[in-house]
């Protein structure tokens, strides 16, 4: 069966069933040991935990670790004023808590489009300030995870209706509404996301009236939902046309109207099968969030630059910073991930039991 764990005698005769492959798992074991012990003692054994530059530096082929009980502030918050980064530490919590409490099947009920009002009404506030007492903090002092995770989950919330319309208009029987949604989705995945972020950050406040000029966070965000929303429409198209249509034909026949199929027969199964293309599209957003750093705002990996690019003591140890990136990254994505296998057993096990 596809999938299904091997047994030990399968790995023995996967690795070691013939000569050739028995020389090939050899070398290959003699590399990755060599390979781990080296970086065993750079990362750990050589290693300087304490944030002491000058012991980092006495140390040359050992990991300075040191940079980040340094400057972790600086990488996890940007710019954000020191004494009021409770404020997005508060926010970005709220915000993954309200996510995570979206991603159990249970809650899919109508009272979780208020809970993310809430929620998101909360993180402005918290983010913005200027209300309840709270310093006023503009957007171009807004960076590191709080934004990154912002961006990703907002941008998201804003593109998956979009998606949902474009993907049900690409198969509309009406011609133009056909075509628009086509001539749409087409042009926004012919090009790349950055040229879409400095269209929305520099071509297209040259398109307002005199005098008012949106805020560069809302162009990104409105830049990247837009883009995003045309990569989902496509995943969720195939998703449409995976569902039988002799089922439509059927639920028609019966007297449901175009709309109740779409919502309730069609759309539920066509999401379940695209389960694995979504979660994809969604770790890809997350990571392109790190190019907006070129439109001048500096999330995660924007921040580190600033962390350590004005400090000439910290400046040497770049790659250990990035390091610690690459795993805030890497443990978001393999949750995501992780999340996205889960779920797909979840709904098959229910598809299961509902055909049985």
């Amino acid at each position: 069966m596809i999938g299904a764990a091997r047994s030990p005698i399968e790995w023995r005769k996967e690795l070691w069933g013939s000569p050739l492959r028995a020389v090939f798992t050899a070398v290959l074991a003699a590399g990755f040991a060599w390979g781990g012990l080296h970086v065993l003692e750079w990362a750990v054994v050589h290693a300087v935990f304490r944030p002491d530059a000058q012991a980092c530096r006495a140390v040359p082929h050992g990991a300075c670790w040191g940079v980040i009980a340094e400057k972790w502030r600086p990488i996890l918050f940007g710019r954000y004023p020191y004494e009021d980064q409770w404020r997005p530490a508060v926010a970005v919590v709220v915000l993954s808590l309200t996510t995570m409490l979206s991603a159990w099947p249970r809650t899919w009920r109508w009272w979780l489009l208020p809970v993310w009002l809430v929620s998101l009404v909360f993180f402005l506030v918290l983010m913005r300030g200027g209300v309840l007492g709270l310093e006023s903090v503009p957007t171009n002092r807004w960076g590191g995870l709080p934004l990154t995770i912002g961006l990703a989950v907002v941008g998201l919330a804003l593109a998956f209706p979009l998606s949902l319309a474009l993907a049900l208009g690409r198969r509309s029987q009406w011609p133009v509404v056909r075509t628009l949604c086509a001539t749409y989705i087409e042009l926004v995945r012919g090009v790349p996301l950055i040229s879409v972020l400095f269209m929305a950050s520099f071509l297209l406040p040259l398109l307002w009236p005199a005098g008012w000029q949106p805020d560069v966070l809302l162009r990104v965000l409105a830049g990247l939902s837009l883009f995003v929303a045309a990569y989902l429409a496509e995943i969720i198209r195939g998703g449409l046309q995976a569902v039988p249509r002799g089922q439509t034909e059927v639920a028609m026949a019966l007297g449901f109207g175009r709309w109740p199929v779409q919502r309730d027969i069609v759309l539920p199964q066509a999401l379940r099968l695209v389960v694995p293309a979504l979660t994809n599209s969604v770790v890809g957003t997350l990571k392109d969030t790190s190019l907006v750093t070129v439109v001048g705002l500096f999330e995660l990996t924007g921040a580190l630059g600033l962390a350590l690019g004005g400090d000439p003591t910290w400046r040497p140890f770049y790659l250990e910073g990035y390091l610690f990136i690459a795993l805030v990254y890497w443990v978001l994505c393999f949750g995501l991930s992780r999340y996205s296998a889960w779920l797909e057993r979840r709904l098959a096990a229910g598809h299961l039991q509902l055909e049985s």
